[in-house]
């Protein structure tokens, strides 16, 4: 069987020849790690820089908070605060980068303006448009969440079967997308760690990524410095959970995630490179 190859701007990544990494530039005010910290264009342009320097295959950059109960954001300040970092990026010679939106109008602004990836953790549900719009990137990452960030992680959270419902709601996404001409093999599929989920449906996922991927290229994971970490550890500040989030990757690629999405990106790669020499060997 012939490697999956997945094209992020200038950059080929062959999937299973070792976990790539996504790095984290949140252009927003309340992310529930480092909202606000890089808020500033100049300094998600040079947070994006390091990032890239420490081992970033692919830059991840947002405008709207996901964070439980954080209110929605228009498609218009979204595209306000990711433009200029993206257009800087680009300007500084960076051509991986990912657009962070459940916005169709966002994802083709950013797409004509050099970004290569559309990330949604909606799954191309929250505007009709996406999918016809990701035609256009050269990858698309599509989450599972239930409800939206604002209410996902209220009331009670009940699954018969968490890994199968994931899977089922996973399978009709990809199926969507060869609706619409986005072959299979264009799409990568996220469990949506912390999105609507409690520990257990976290742990569940993250031990069966293998069955969630169908027909898709392969699976994104991203646990990084999430509440699951601080539930297992006790530790309650978010940007303090790097270690944990190593702990989790190791499980993550061994379970089958070809790609991770992190804050810290020049801590994984150092611990990837350990965790792939026991689980990529040839």
């Amino acid at each position: 069987m012939q490697p999956v190859i997945l094209k992020c701007g200038d950059r080929q990544l062959v999937l299973g020849q070792r976990t790539f990494i996504m790095g984290v530039v949140n252009v927003t005010p309340d992310s529930f790690s480092d909202g606000g910290k890089w808020l500033a264009a100049d300094h998600a342009i040079a947070h994006g820089m390091a990032l890239a320097a420490a081992g970033a295959d692919v830059l991840d950059v947002g405008g709207e908070s996901t964070r439980p109960g954080a209110a929605p954001v228009t498609a218009e300040e979204e595209c306000a605060r990711v433009l200029p970092v993206i257009k800087g990026l680009v300007r500084e010679g960076v051509s991986f980068i990912s657009v962070d939106t459940r916005h169709a109008e966002t994802a083709r602004v950013c797409l004509e303006e050099g970004a290569s990836w559309v990330n949604d953790v909606s799954g191309g549900t929250h505007d009709p448009a996406m999918l016809t719009t990701a035609k256009n990137a050269d990858a698309l990452v599509l989450m599972h969440m239930r409800g939206t960030p604002k209410n996902m992680q209220s009331g009670e959270i009940i699954y018969d079967d968490v890994v199968k419902e994931v899977a089922d709601y996973l399978a009709e996404r990809v199926n969507a997308c060869e609706a619409v001409g986005i072959h299979p093999e264009k799409v990568l599929l996220d469990p949506g760690i912390g999105f609507g989920k409690l520990l257990e449906h976290n742990l569940l996922l993250t031990e069966h990524l293998t069955r969630l991927q169908g027909k898709a290229a392969g699976i994104l994971y991203g646990p990084s410095r999430k509440r699951f970490l601080g539930e297992l550890t006790g530790i309650e500040e978010a940007s303090k959970r790097d270690v944990a989030t190593q702990a989790a990757l190791a499980v993550a690629v061994a379970a089958g995630a070809q790609l991770v999405r992190v804050h810290n990106v020049e801590m994984a790669s150092e611990f990837l490179k350990v965790i792939d020499g026991f689980y990529r060997r040839g």
